[in-house]
C-alpha cells in the first residue's frame, strides 16, 4: 500500500521541523510538500528535507494530490485552510488548540463532517506510558471518588517564539491568548480523558509580567467538573531559566482512597508515578514508586509523536475513528474560553453544552 501523501501548511511554528523525523518513522506517511509565505523558511525546509515548496496553500492545494494536511498556522488562520482542505477530500492534522476561539474550531469540525474527513489534533501526552498507568489505576477506581486534582505546566519563556519565528502567538489577535491557549489545552484535555468527564464550571484570573506583549504570562484556573472534582490549573510562561530544560510540569489526583503523583521530565526517558492506594489490591504495598523506561526517539515529543502519527496514518488508512478528535479540541476550547470570561469579570462562570 502506498503511503498517504502528505503536505504542511505554515513554518512559522515551533514544531514543523520537528514533526518530520516523526513521519520518517512511520512508513504508511509520506511528507511531499509544504506552504510557507516567508522564502527564507520555505528554501530551508525544501532544501533540508527534500520536499516540494509553495508560497501559499492555495497554490498547494490546486497542484497537489494529498491525503493528509498537517496545519501549522497561526490559530487564527487555521479554519480558513483547513475548510479548503477538507473540501477537496483532505484528511486533518491541525496544531492545537486548532483555531484561536470556539467557533472557529467548529467551523473546522463541521466542514470535516460534511466531507466525510478525518481530523485529529496533537493532544499527544494520552500516548505517554505514565498517563495510560493513570488512566487505567482511575478506571479501576484505586483511587475511589477523585476529588481534587492539579496540573501545573511552565513550560519555556516568550524568547523562544520569537527566536522559532512564532512570535505571532504573543499577539491575542493571532493566538487567541496566552499559556492557557497553547500549553493549558494539553492538561485540560487530559484531565478530562483521565476522568471521563467535562467542565462544568470555571474560576480563573490571568496575571501579565510582561510589558511588551498583549497576552498574559500566567493563567490560574479552578475548574469543577459534572461530577464535582475539582482541577486546579497553573499554566505559564514564566520559568526560572536554571528550570531543569526550561519547564516545570506536574500532575497530580487525590481521591478518597488513593494519590497519584507525577513530575514528568518531558526530555527523559525514564519517568516516576507516585501512588498511594488503601484498595485491598495493595494492601501489601500501599506505597509505590512505579518505573517507566521510554524509548528514545527524534522529533517531537519523541516516542509518544512517532505513535500518535502512525495512529493517525493507520485510522485514515483503515477508515476507523482518529484517538483525538475535532470534538476534544472543541471541548478544550469551551473550558479556555470560560477561563478568560472568568478571568475578565472575576465570577465563576457555567460551561452549558
Amino acid at each position: 500500500m502506498n503511503p498517504l501523501s502528505v503536505g504542511i501548511i505554515g513554518l512559522q511554528h515551533l514544531h514543523p521541523r520537528s514533526y518530520m523525523p516523526l513521519f520518517k518513522a512511520v512508513e504508511e506517511a509520506e511528507v511531499v510538500c509544504v506552504a510557507e509565505s516567508d522564502v527564507q523558511l520555505r528554501e530551508a525546509f525544501t532544501d533540508d528535507f527534500g520536499v516540494r515548496g509553495y508560497s501559499s496553500w492555495k497554490e498547494m492545494l490546486e497542484k497537489e494530490s494529498l491525503d493528509l494536511a498537517a496545519i501549522f498556522l497561526p490559530h487564527v488562520d487555521c479554519p480558513d485552510a483547513a475548510v479548503a482542505c477538507a473540501e477537496k477530500g483532505i484528511h486533518l492534522l491541525i496544531e492545537k488548540p486548532i483555531a484561536a476561539n470556539r467557533t472557529g474550531a467548529e467551523k473546522i469540525v463541521a466542514a470535516a463532517e460534511k466531507a466525510g474527513v478525518k481530523l485529529s489534533t496533537p493532544y499527544v501526552w494520552r500516548y505517554h506510558p505514565v498517563a495510560r498507568e493513570m488512566k487505567s489505576l482511575i478506571d479501576r477506581q484505586l483511587l475511589g471518588r477523585i476529588v481534587g486534582c492539579e496540573g501545573r505546566c511552565a513550560a519555556g519563556k516568550v524568547q523562544r517564539y520569537i527566536d522559532g519565528h512564532a512570535g505571532w502567538i504573543l499577539e491575542r489577535s493571532k493566538s487567541g491568548g496566552g499559556p492557557m491557549y497553547n500549553l493549558g489545552v494539553h492538561w485540560i484535555d487530559l484531565f478530562r480523558w483521565f476522568l471521563n468527564d467535562e467542565v462544568a464550571e470555571v474560576l480563573a484570573r490571568n496575571v501579565k509580567v510582561n510589558t511588551t506583549y498583549d497576552i498574559e504570562d500566567n493563567s490560574f484556573a479552578l475548574l469543577t467538573f459534572r461530577s464535582g472534582t475539582i482541577v486546579a490549573l497553573d499554566i505559564s510562561y514564566t520559568v526560572p531559566d536554571s528550570y531543569p530544560y526550561g519547564r516545570d510540569l506536574y500532575l497530580g489526583l487525590r481521591g478518597t482512597q488513593g494519590v497519584l503523583s507525577w513530575s514528568p521530565s518531558f526530555e527523559g526517558v525514564k519517568e516516576t508515578l507516585f501512588l498511594c492506594s488503601d484498595a485491598p489490591d495493595f494492601s501489601d504495598s500501599p506505597r509505590r514508586h512505579l518505573q517507566f523506561e521510554l524509548e528514545s526517539a527524534p522529533g517531537y515529543c519523541g516516542t509518544l509523536g512517532v505513535h500518535f502519527i502512525r495512529d493517525i496514518a493507520r485510522c485514515i488508512l483503515e477508515d476507523k475513528p482518529m484517538p483525538i478528535t475535532g470534538r476534544d479540541a472543541i471541548e478544550a476550547l469551551r473550558v479556555v474560553e470560560a477561563v478568560y470570561a472568568a478571568a475578565e469579570s472575576g465570577k465563576a462562570v457555567q460551561i452549558h453544552r
